[in-house]
C-alpha cells in the first residue's frame, strides 16, 4: 500500500504527531553538549536510531531527521562542511531503520528532514549575502530530497527574511528536480510574542502564506501556554492554513550548572487538545521533551477535544494611525519649487555652552542663509550631541537644520530609537553618512561598529519608517516625514564607482545630496555627463554643492595635499598666495566665483565653514540676490 502523501493526509482533516527534542536526549545518552549533534548520525548511528524509535513507540508518526545544523555553514564550525551530504543522507536512513526497528508499517510514518537556521546574520545585519544563504540552503535540501523525505521542516527561525529565502530554495527545487517536496514552515517567538525582527504572528502567518508555505506554525518559543496563543493569533489572521505547533518544555532555567525545562510530561501532554482545537494538524514537541512528553501528548489526543485553557490571542487589526501627514520641510519645499538653496554647516560646540553658536546662527540667518547643517562629532573629536544644537537653533533662531546622522557607532536598534527621537523633535531634514572613523579623533580606540551602511539606512527611512512601520515592519503608529540627503563625490578618481554608489541611494529614496568641496566647477560637468553615459538618464537628485572659503595659503595647501577628494588648482593657489594679509578677503571672493559658476548646475550650495569661521560665510553669502 502506497503512502497518502502528506498534505493529502493533512488536508482531510487528520492529525499528525511529531516527534520531540532530538539534541536534549542525546545529551540524556551521553552525547556531549559542545559536539555537533549531526555528525553523530556518522559516528554514532546506533544513538541516533535508538531515539527514532523511543519517539515512534511513544505514538510520533511524523519523525525528523537529525540534520537541524546539518548546513555547510554550521558544519564547518566543527571542519565539517564537505560532510553535507553525508550526514544528511545518513540521518534520513537512520529514520528508516528505526521504523523497520519498531516494526511500525512504513506507509505510516512520514519523514521529514529538519532545517534550522544557517547561523550567520543576514546582511545588514551579518555578514552574509543573499546569494551565499541561499547556497547554503540549496545542498542541504537537495541532499534530504534526493535521499527521499516527504517534506521539508523549516524550524526555529527568528528572521523573516532568512526562511522566506529557505522557502524559496524549496520552491525552486521541486521546480528544477521535478520533486513534491511540501513545506512545513515554523518560527520561534520570544517572551512578548514577537520574533527577533519585532514580526507579530499573524504578521509572520501572512508573509509565510503568500512565501508559498503549505504548513506554517511555531516552535521552540517558551512553554505550551505561550505557544497556544501564538497559534490563536495565527489560527485568527490566516483560517484556511494547516498549523504546527512544537513548544519547548517550559521556559529554560539554569540549575546547577545544567539547562533544565520546567514542564512535566503530563502538564505538556494536555495542550495536545488545545493545539488541535485552535487548528494544528501537526503537534509536537522541541527543547527539553522526551519520548516521555510526546507519549502524553498521544494519550491525550485520544481523548475527546475540550479546550479549557484560556487563550489570549493578540491583537491583529491594529491600524496605523490615520493622520495627515506632516507638512514638508522649509528645505523639501525649496527644492521642489526650484529655488537655490543655501545651507551653511557649523560644529557643536565642545563644552555644553552654546551662546557663541547661537550668535554665529543668528549671524548667518541675517547673511541670508536659508538651513544650518549641524555636524555629528566632526572629525571624530568629542562634541555636544547635534540633536541639541538643532534643536536649540530651530528653537532660538528659528532657521530650520539638516541633522547629520552617520551609521558608524550604532546598532539598528539604536538608530530607529534615535530616529523616532529626532522626529519628536522636529528635526526631520536628514543627512545620511557613514561617519568618521574613530581611530582618526579623540579616543581611537572607541567601539567604531555599525549594522547598517548608509544606502540602507536610507531605505529603512524611506521605505519603512516613512511609511509607519520599523525595520520589522510592526507599526510605529503616524509615519515619519523625514527629507533624508545622502552624500555624493562628483570629483572622485573613479567616477563610474561613485555612479553606481550615487545610483544605489537614488534607489534607497534619497531626496538630496550633499557634495564634495568645489574648486574646479567644470568637473561637475564630467561627472553628470559620466551618469547620463551609464545610465542613460540625466542626473535629477537635487545637490547642495559643497563650498568651502579658503582663509590661508596654508589651509589651501592642506585641503589640496592631505584631504581626499579635493583638488585646488594652481590658479586659486597663486591668488590666495598673493593676497597676504587679505587672504581671507581673497577666500570669499573665490567662494562667491565658485557659487555663481555652480548656479545653472546646482539646487544649491553646502557652505562649510573651516574652524568655526562663520564670519567668513556671512561674508560670501551676503549681497548676493542671485541666491533668492
Amino acid at each position: 500500500m502506497s503512502k497518502q502523501p502528506i498534505l493529502e493526509f493533512l488536508k482531510n482533516g487528520n492529525t499528525l504527531l511529531a516527534d520531540g527534542a532530538m539534541g536534549t536526549v542525546l545529551h540524556q545518552k551521553g552525547a556531549n553538549l559542545n559536539a555537533c549533534f549531526e555528525h553523530l548520525n556518522i559516528t554514532a548511528p546506533e544513538m541516533v536510531q535508538s531515539i527514532h524509535a523511543e519517539y515512534l513507540l511513544a505514538g510520533a508518526r511524523l519523525i525528523e531527521t537529525n540534520t537541524f545544523g546539518a548546513n555547510r555553514y554550521k558544519l564547518s564550525e566543527y571542519g565539517l562542511g564537505e560532510q553535507v551530504v553525508e550526514i544528511n543522507t545518513a540521518a534520513v536512513q537512520h529514520v528508516r531503520q528505526a521504523i523497520i526497528q519498531t516494526n511500525i508499517p512504513a506507509d505510516a510514518v512520514y519523514i521529514v528532514g529538519s532545517v534550522g537556521p544557517i547561523g550567520l546574520r543576514l546582511r545588514p545585519y551579518g555578514k552574509i549575502n543573499p546569494t551565499d544563504l541561499r547556497t547554503g540552503f540549496v545542498e542541504q535540501i537537495r541532499a534530504l530530497s534526493q535521499a527521499g523525505v516527504d517534506a521539508i521542516l523549516f524550524e526555529t527561525f527568528s528572521d523573516h527574511n532568512e526562511l522566506l529565502i529557505a522557502i524559496d530554495v524549496v520552491k525552486s527545487i521541486r521546480e528544477t528536480d521535478g520533486v513534491d517536496l511540501p513545506i512545513i514552515a515554523q518560527m520561534t517567538f520570544a517572551q512578548d510574542d514577537r520574533t527577533l525582527l519585532g514580526y507579530s504572528p499573524a504578521r509572520a502567518a501572512h508573509e509565510l502564506v503568500k512565501a508559498g508555505a503549505d504548513v506554517i506554525g511555531v516552535n521552540c518559543s517558551a512553554g505550551p501556554s505561550q505557544i497556544a496563543n501564538i497559534l490563536a493569533t495565527m489560527h485568527q489572521a490566516m483560517p484556511n492554513a494547516l498549523l504546527s505547533a512544537m513548544p519547548n518544555a517550559g521556559y529554560p532555567q539554569a540549575i546547577g550548572g545544567r539547562v533544565m525545562y520546567p514542564a512535566t510530561t503530563d502538564y505538556f501532554g494536555e495542550y495536545a487538545p488545545t493545539f488541535k482545537a485552535i487548528g494544528a494538524r501537526i503537534i509536537g514537541g522541541c527543547c527539553g521533551t522526551t519520548p516521555a512528553h510526546i507519549a502524553a501528548m498521544n494519550v491525550a489526543l485520544q481523548k475527546p477535544v475540550k479546550v479549557e485553557f484560556p487563550l489570549q490571542v493578540t491583537e491583529i487589526n491594529q491600524e496605523i494611525e490615520s493622520i495627515t501627514p506632516d507638512n514638508p520641510t522649509t528645505l523639501a519645499r525649496r527644492l521642489m519649487e526650484n529655488r537655490f538653496t543655501i545651507t551653511v554647516e557649523i560644529a557643536p560646540p565642545k563644552s555644553y555652552t552654546v551662546e557663541k553658536l547661537v550668535s554665529s546662527a543668528r549671524l548667518l540667518r541675517e547673511a541670508g542663509a536659508d538651513i544650518l547643517d549641524v555636524a555629528d562629532t566632526p572629525a571624530a573629536r568629542m562634541r555636544m550631541s547635534p540633536w541639541a544644537v538643532s534643536h536649540i537653533i530651530q528653537n532660538q533662531v528659528g532657521m530650520e537644520t539638516v541633522l547629520h546622522f552617520p551609521t558608524r557607532g550604532r546598532n539598528v536598534l539604536r538608530i530607529q530609537g534615535d530616529l523616532l527621537a529626532a522626529h519628536a523633535l522636529d528635526l526631520r531634514n536628514l543627512f545620511i553618512t557613514m561617519g568618521d572613523p574613530t581611530k582618526i579623533g579623540d579616543y581611537p580606540e572607541a567601539m567604531d561598529n555599525f549594522d547598517i551602511a548608509p544606502s540602507k539606512l536610507i531605505e529603512l527611512i524611506k521605505h519603512k519608517m516613512n511609511q509607519g512601520v520599523d525595520l520589522a515592519g510592526t507599526s510605529i503608529g503616524k509615519p515619519t516625514a523625514f527629507h533624508v540627503g545622502c552624500a555624493v563625490n562628483m570629483f572622485a578618481d573613479d567616477l563610474d564607482h561613485e555612479v553606481k554608489l550615487t545610483i544605489k541611494k537614488i534607489e534607497a529614496g534619497a531626496d538630496f545630496a550633499l557634495g564634495q568641496a568645489v574648486f574646479e566647477p567644470h568637473k561637475i560637468e564630467l561627472f553628470l555627463e559620466r551618469y547620463l553615459a551609464i545610465t542613460g538618464e540625466h542626473f535629477k537628485l537635487p545637490v547642495l554643492m559643497g563650498i568651502m572659503p579658503l582663509y590661508s595659503l596654508r589651509q589651501a595647501q592642506f585641503l589640496h595635499n592631505e584631504v581626499p577628494g579635493i583638488s585646488i588648482p594652481d590658479s586659486l593657489m597663486k591668488r590666495m598666495e598673493d593676497a597676504g594679509d587679505d587672504a581671507p578677503q581673497e577666500g570669499v571672493k573665490i567662494a562667491q566665483e565658485l557659487l555663481r559658476a555652480i548656479r545653472p548646475l546646482m539646487a544649491g550650495a553646502y557652505i562649510i565653514p573651516a574652524f568655526g569661521k562663520y564670519e567668513l560665510a556671512a561674508e560670501v553669502i551676503a549681497d548676493m540676490p542671485i541666491f533668492a
